[in-house]
């Protein structure tokens, strides 16, 4: 038997013998990715360059293809493992868990009727006279590797013990004799199971220790309890691949892009689309200069490239997922923009209703932060779940109107001042649940004002590092809002180091469709790329 020093203190799962070859990996991993911004990356590259890059610092160009089934689903892969990739390094809490199939579900029904009838069986066999080891051999064979597997390739005294014990020729001798020990083989593993497991798994295994002589049900807890120990092996592994994948992400992320890309011509439709409407957008606001040397007529001036991109960026903040489907190069990010699109919702209703009671009210309600945070934090609590479609908004708005009136009558007589007279509290009524309404003039300036706020963050180089102040009246709502803004700046300006040369091949074939094809976009030469920002 292995002494108990060889448990390792995590999932490393290695013995005391390999704690010095793990431990070598730990110092160069301890380097957190350092947050940049990208803001001047793509306003430094010339729409007419033609600058040389390394191999996957630009897409490639190819002629439309016929596309097979296995050029289908190898993108398929390739797309997952974009994805799988991405969620690991801007999402530091991302893991694994059991997966829970609901109780009453068909798939929970099958599964339950198969390991039924396998206990069942094996049971049987079990106290057959003689007995039969068929279905136990498997198991064993099963058992040993997942032991096996969670050794990491130092540990060489355990994994050959645990090969001469769990020796599969020598038990299927044993099993025709009759003489195989199923008793002392499963305490066997149950011992090895709490010298490789996670300290969090203790008590589960002590727990197979202390199981009943039926050897089944042994087997059934140690299958659940190794399961578990999987679990954790997925997402120490995880863990352990963070800081390389973090180091190399945006290279990763963009030759797996290429890799579809080049399997799927319309792998890059949506974001054409996307890049197109921002541009027209850029060019109507644009004012109309004069051709050099006075020839030609007047026309509009080139964009700047950032301020296209960053155009497309602010649109994705009130983005109809029912009408129009996210620029693909966007896709490995939907789950966090709509959760951030929500979030924003809910906090511009809040500031349009704040803005409305203090400009009604004034000076004997300023000044008074914590009447300010009840204020916020009881019209947060009433339109929580405002995204949902059974949601009644201007029901939900008429509450928080007869709640903040009481709450500041409270404030007030509390202070000597006389309460709020019955047709100002209409007046207020009224006021709220009218910013339902598309084109209500408050709802529009706080709408205006944040996506100002956005905008400059955007622009501002190192804004999350200082973030600008807020425009005026949402000085209330700044904390959520800075928080809010600079996830989004790094979330953009992540995905804009890693599909810049993308955005500037589009943006150059839409500016010059009419001449000479432009050249191929080249990444940005700059070494602070290899350092991208987290998005969490």
């Amino acid at each position: 038997m292995p002494g108990t020093d060889e448990r390792p203190t995590s999932m490393s799962t290695t013995g005391s013998e390999d704690a010095s070859s793990d431990a070598e990996s730990s110092s160069d991993r301890c380097n957190s990715i350092t947050s940049v911004s990208d803001t001047s990356d793509c306003s430094r590259q010339s729409f007419t360059s033609d600058c040389s890059s390394s191999k996957h610092s630009s897409p490639s160009s190819s002629p439309p293809k016929t596309i097979t089934l296995d050029d289908v689903m190898s993108s398929a892969r390739d797309l997952s493992n974009l994805t799988l990739a991405h969620e690991i390094i801007v999402n530091r809490d991302f893991h694994v868990e059991q997966p829970h199939l609901p109780q009453n579900s068909l798939e929970k029904q099958v599964k339950d009727i198969v390991h039924k009838a396998f206990w069942d069986s094996l049971e049987s066999e079990l106290n057959d006279d003689p007995p039969e080891y068929e279905h136990a051999i498997k198991l064993l064979e099963e058992i040993r590797e997942i032991l096996l597997s969670f050794l990491s390739p130092g540990a060489n005294r355990l994994r050959t013990q645990i090969l001469e014990v769990l020796d599969m020729d020598l038990i299927r001798q044993q099993a025709d004799k009759e003489a195989v020990d199923i008793q002392g083989l499963a305490s066997y593993i149950v011992t090895i199971m709490g010298k490789l497991c996670a300290p969090v798994r203790d008590d589960e295994v002590k727990k197979l220790c202390e199981s009943p002589d039926n050897v089944v049900s042994m087997f059934k807890e140690i299958f659940r309890v190794l399961d578990l120990m999987k679990m954790d092996m997925v997402n120490f592994t995880i863990q352990s691949l963070r800081p390389d994948l973090q180091r190399q992400s945006v290279e990763y992320e963009r030759a797996k892009f290429q890799s579809i890309v080049e399997k799927t011509p319309s792998a890059l439709d949506h974001t054409t689309e996307w890049i197109k409407s921002s541009l027209e957008e850029v060019l109507f606001s644009m004012p109309t200069v004069e051709q050099p040397n006075g020839h030609g007529k007047a026309g509009k001036a080139l964009p700047s490239p950032l301020l296209v991109f960053n155009s497309g960026f602010i649109r994705l903040l009130t983005w109809d997922y029912h009408k129009s489907p996210l620029p693909e190069t966007l896709m490995t990010d939907e789950v966090r923009l709509r959760e951030l699109q929500r979030r924003l919702q809910l906090l511009k209703a809040m500031a349009s209703v704040l803005l409305i009671v203090y400009s009604a009210i004034g000076g004997p309600i300023s000044g008074l932060p914590a009447l300010a945070e009840r204020l916020k934090r009881m019209t947060s609590v009433l339109l929580e779940g405002m995204h949902s479609p059974d949601f009644n908004l201007s029901e939900a708005l008429g509450n928080i109107s007869g709640q903040i009136c009481c709450e500041l009558n409270k404030s007030l007589t509390e202070r000597n001042y006389p309460a709020l007279p019955p047709e100002l509290q209409v007046t207020l009524k009224g006021q709220i649940t009218s910013i339902t309404q598309e084109n209500n003039p408050i709802r529009s300036l706080v709408e205006g004002r944040v996506q100002q706020y956005f905008r400059v963050l955007l622009a501002t180089p190192n804004s999350h590092v200082n973030p600008p102040p807020t425009p005026g009246g949402l000085a209330l709502i700044q904390p959520e809002l800075t928080s809010m803004a600079v996830t989004f700046v790094s979330l953009v300006n992540f995905n804009k180091q890693v599909y810049s040369p993308f955005y500037m091949m589009i943006l150059k074939t839409l500016l010059f469709s009419n001449a000479a094809s432009p050249p191929a976009a080249t990444a940005p030469q700059d070494p602070s790329i290899q350092n991208p920002v987290n998005s969490n």
